[in-house]
């Protein structure tokens, strides 16, 4: 019998439970901004000033949180799975670096707020020096005047999505954390991989909307309910 290949999406709930806000419990604002303020490219050349700042302020907080159980026994699941000849395939639309921090290898397909990226030569230098909010960073490759920051922005192009895409077709599972199940291209993976014939399950303190009667859902926190769930299905 061969090793699970296992793909797992990770969304904002994972995080919720190291202290990072989600945006739906902020009545969907970010830090009191409509995503429009602060989180399209239309706001970077509006008012560079504002979007940078609220980068700043959250790349600052992110350093203030730490890797909860479930990133941990995610951790520890892809390193025993790639160890037994399987793999475990972490997929995640956050943006902080806490599976990271864990010891996972990671699919940021929204970017990482720990990196910044230069518009003139494509420069994605990785930053944790430079956190003041009214202070711009200058590309050290190029010498451009200021980076954005490395997060895809709402109608921008995910990325990674060719890997990601071969790797839930080839997967033997397929498992959704702490996902809202509302934000494209990410949510189509779960009918995706269901239109596949792949087991499906679904973790989460509410069900997602994209949520289907064939999903397996296991309700719970992600930082109770992860390390549990992958136990069971994993045999760990």
């Amino acid at each position: 019998m061969s090793a699970p290949r296992v793909v797992v999406l990770t969304g904002a709930g994972i995080s919720a439970d190291s202290g990072v806000d989600t945006y739906r419990d902020a009545g969907g604002l970010w830090e009191g901004h409509r995503f429009e303020e602060v989180a399209t490219p239309e706001a970077w050349e509006r008012d560079r000033h504002l979007v940078w700042r609220f980068y700043q302020l959250r790349r600052k907080q992110v350093r203030g949180v730490e890797p909860n159980a479930a990133h941990i026994a995610l951790a520890r699941a892809q390193q025993e799975l790639e160890a037994a000849g399987g793999s475990l395939t972490l997929v995640t639309q956050n943006v902080d670096d806490l599976h990271q921090r864990a010891g996972s290898e990671v699919l940021a397909m929204h970017g990482e707020l720990l990196r910044l990226r230069c518009e003139a030569c494509g420069a994605r230098p990785s930053d944790t020096d430079h956190l003041e909010e009214d202070v711009f960073v200058p590309c050290p490759s190029c010498g451009h005047e200021f980076l954005r920051p490395d997060v895809v922005w709402f109608g921008e192009m995910p990325y990674h999505l060719d890997v990601i895409e071969r790797a839930v077709a080839g997967a033997t599972l397929f498992i959704a954390i702490g996902t809202s199940g509302a934000v494209y291209p990410a949510a189509g993976y779960l009918s995706y991989a269901r239109a596949a014939g792949i087991p499906t399950i679904v973790q989460g303190l509410a069900e997602p909307d994209n949520l289907d009667p064939r999903d397996r859902f296991v309700q719970g926190r992600a930082a109770e309910a992860v390390p549990r769930l992958l136990d069971e299905v994993l045999g760990g």
